[in-house]
């Protein structure tokens, strides 16, 4: 028999624990002095069984349900689960269960004055876990009343409905719901810009809101302007089952001083608010519209969060975080240590921290490569301008970039997704500050960069400089508008200090009028906000975040349908890639995992197919064509595309594969066989392609020349047949 605590560490950790579970709103009794329905939940300090007493013994409504097992401060945890789980399964005088005699109590906690750990004895798989604080104890009495336990409904999960869903977002979801079946606390889901990461969740939260009775679901954001997209995305997704709305369905809501109500299913918060609410402070409104990028860049200090009896650890059975690769998991990891659920992180570009954070647990990975063949997203191409800086700003070097595509393993990237914080100073904060310098990097973009990039165009494509600070905004701002000779409505300032009303009423003008063409910004459209008809991107500052550089080029990578297009830029063509403007060597340091596709801008289409033709397989070259094919099939007639089909058939000496309806408008039918074409040569310049082939057939992750060409030999060879390579010489 245990006696009781006598050392006075022990005492100091019973103390403790009874704080917390009085917090909780347990009624803590001693045995000797026993009213089991003082409350709807007791705590019996020792309460006698024929192992020996518990050191607690919890009662819901008079009835036994679950055991804590009490440790020193300091204590492993590791081995006490033995313990109660031997107390949940003695006998007990006088007493009624919430469980057969024959059946362990449900409710199991092992506890120091530090840690919790707790694990339901009726889930389909007893897997203890750590917790922020004891749950409350009607949450208990509510999972008592249940049939079955939240786990156990995961495992109910009925087949997908695919229909409307693109092939990554099928994997997506089946990909969470294989995690939550196996009891993994934390996945992470990493899908291109633009492939529909929001629209994902929604098909998730509304599959466990109705087959596994979800009580509610956290979508966390870290700004204010993409709780509010996310708020639409839930209101405008339309259910599989019976076409009507999520929110005719379940409540969904944003997150206000109010708080969180009994009724809602979904709640989309900013981190910066559910902090400011677990811990009972008034938040500045002005901090929700700031990114997380910002403020992490100035604190890594955790912040402290302790038990909110209104906003108890239970209250979110799934929490959904949008972006995940951002700093949240450093400055604000105790928000979402905080609650007992399930962690989702979605994220485009996921840090090596992020990756860490999930617990490696990468559950579906969807590339930017992957995108652009599906036609999801587009490609880029580079304009780098090089000036000397002077206070006469003189011209240096101009001209059309290529990047070569690292030729890293997976691994090898996420080995070095964090290499940012190693950057020498010379690297790093490179901007165009200097007057006379911003308008001659305006100027060259106007008399070269356009007409170059954007030939036989009138209209200036819709263009997003990127500066650094609000001034370096302000300055080129008049630059442009002096050097085009417009007037305030051709370029605009879109920055926090114009005010949120403001800037939403700027951003949605800059997707909708013709009239403004130009936008600057700082960090406010840097990441999240989608801009379909952008076709440019000027960096005018460099960046040293990784994930972040990814989430800025992303601005531009959105497909848009020709007639939307046509109403915001009436001499734009179909959108089959946009341009970065590099003006300070942004894409001059390897911060980046995703590169352009085109390697070889000087090389014409139909002399790069003969190379092909002639045995050139070098990643460079297959991706190169493989890029222009995938712009050429978006904008070829239907007449055109037949005939490319039916020359890539006799090559064949087969029919190719149709294909299916991907969303977003465009349908991959037969018609868009000159894709799949495109795919393969993209993925046999891809290494970690290349890697999956060479292993499964070689047994090895080396890639030589000679193995990748042994691979790929039985792959049809690119077509140099005149009438298509006539076609291609216009891509």
């Amino acid at each position: 028999m245990t006696p009781p605590p006598t050392d006075k560490l022990e005492i100091q950790t019973r103390e403790e624990i009874d704080e917390k579970l009085i917090a909780a709103g347990w009624s803590v009794q001693d045995k000797k002095r026993i009213n089991l329905h003082e409350s709807i939940g007791v705590a019996v300090r020792e309460f006698d069984t024929d192992t020996g007493p518990a050191d607690y013994m919890l009662f819901i409504a008079g009835r036994a349900c679950g055991i804590i097992e009490a440790k020193r401060e300091g204590a492993s945890l590791g081995h006490v689960a033995e313990q109660s789980a031997r107390y949940a399964t003695s006998k007990t005088k006088h007493i009624q269960r919430w469980a057969a005699e024959d059946q362990p109590l449900p409710f199991l906690y092992e506890a120091t004055n530090h840690v919790i750990r707790f694990r339901d004895e009726r889930d389909p798989v007893t897997r203890s876990r750590n917790i922020f604080h004891f749950h409350r104890p009607e949450t208990l009495k509510d999972w008592l009343e249940q049939n079955d336990t939240f786990r156990a409904r995961l495992q109910q999960l009925p087949a997908l409905n695919t229909t409307g869903l693109r092939d990554c977002q099928i994997e997506a979801v089946n990909g969470i719901e294989a995690s939550l079946k196996q009891g993994k606390q934390r996945a992470l889901l990493q899908m291109a810009t633009g492939a529909g990461k929001t629209f994902t969740a929604c098909t998730e939260v509304y599959r466990l809101a109705k087959f596994a009775k979800a009580k509610r679901v956290l979508f966390l954001v870290d700004r204010g302007n993409l709780g509010r997209q996310a708020h639409k995305e839930f209101q405008q997704y339309t259910t599989p089952d019976d076409g009507r709305k999520f929110t005719e369905l379940y409540n969904a809501h944003i997150l206000g001083p109010g708080g969180i109500g009994d009724e809602i299913k979904v709640t989309i918060s900013t981190i910066q608010r559910m902090y400011s609410q677990l811990c009972g402070k008034e938040m500045d409104e002005e901090i929700e519209e700031h990114s997380t990028f910002e403020m992490g860049a100035s604190s890594t200090v955790a912040q402290e969060v302790v038990y909110n009896p209104h906003i108890p650890i239970e209250t979110f059975d799934v929490i959904i975080i949008d972006e995940c690769h951002r700093s949240i998991y450093n400055l604000w990891s105790q928000v979402l240590d905080y609650f007992d659920a399930f962690l989702i992180g979605l994220t485009a570009t996921p840090t090596k921290k992020t990756i860490g954070y999930f617990h490696q647990n990468v559950v579906s990975e969807y590339t930017h490569e992957d995108a652009v063949i599906d036609r999801v997203n587009v490609g880029y191409d580079i304009y780098r301008i090089k000036t000397e800086k002077s206070e006469q700003g003189g011209l240096m070097e101009a001209g059309t970039n290529i990047e070569v595509r690292d030729r890293l393993t997976k691994q090898k990237r996420w080995e070095l997704l964090d290499e940012d914080e190693q950057y020498q100073r010379t690297q790093l904060d490179r901007s165009v500050i200097a007057p006379n310098q911003i308008r001659t990097v305006i100027q060259t973009f106007k008399d070269r960069c356009l007409p170059e990039c954007f030939p036989g165009r009138s209209w200036v494509p819709k263009t997003l400089f990127f500066a650094k600070d609000d001034d370096h905004a302000d300055r080129i701002v008049d630059a442009i508008r002096e050097a085009f000779g417009e007037g305030n409505d051709f370029c605009k300032k879109v920055t926090y200090r114009v005010g949120k009303k403001g800037a939403e009423e700027t951003i949605q003008e800059f997707r909708t009028s013709p009239r403004l063409r130009i936008a600057v910004t700082v960090d406010m459209i840097a990441t999240g906000t989608d801009i379909k008809p952008l076709e440019c991107l000027v960096f005018m500052r460099d960046v040293r975040s990784q994930a972040y550089y990814e989430q800025m080029k992303g601005r531009g990578t959105r497909v848009i349908g020709d007639d939307v297009l046509l109403k915001v830029t009436p001499d734009a063509p179909t959108k089959t890639r946009f341009v970065l403007v590099d003006a300070v060597g942004v894409t001059e340091t390897d911060k980046t995992e995703t590169k352009s596709l085109e390697s070889k801008p000087s090389v014409t289409t139909e002399k790069l197919m003969q190379q092909i033709a002639m045995g050139d397989r070098s990643p460079e070259s297959l991706q190169t064509l493989g890029n222009r094919l995938i712009r050429l099939d978006m904008k070829l007639s239907d007449g055109q595309r037949k005939q490319i089909n039916k020359l890539l058939e006799k090559i064949m000496g087969h029919p190719l594969p149709e294909g299916e309806d991907r969303g977003e408008g465009i349908k991959v039918t037969e018609e868009a066989n000159l894709t799949l074409v495109a795919a393969k040569l993209v993925h046999a310049g891809n290494t970690d392609f290349l890697a999956e082939k060479l292993k499964a057939q070689y047994g090895s992750d080396e890639v030589s020349d000679e193995q990748r060409k042994a691979v790929y030999e039985h792959w049809p060879t690119p077509p140099s047949n005149p009438s298509i390579t006539q076609i291609c010489a216009n891509c």
